[in-house]
């Protein structure tokens, strides 16, 4: 556990619940890294890891440039 109170296996799902929930809706753009660090309490490879994933589920689009977007319904 986190010295947040945030559980180790929570940390790899830090923008999932954002983007499944509606509450970042289709073509938004997410936060910076470092802001999701600052946001989270977490480190930018948890980041970083929760950004892959969330690409390699198809959750988000990124484009090279300007940043990372929630994706439409897939």
């Amino acid at each position: 556990m986190r010295a947040n109170g945030t559980p180790r296996h929570h940390r790899n799902r830090v923008d999932q619940p954002a983007v499944e929930s509606g509450a970042w809706p289709p073509g938004t753009k997410l936060p910076s890294r470092s802001q999701l660090c600052k946001e989270y309490g977490v480190s930018d490879t948890v980041v970083g890891k929760a950004m892959m994933i969330l690409r390699a589920t198809g959750l988000t689009e990124t484009l090279e440039g300007v940043g990372v977007f929630v994706a439409g319904k897939p």
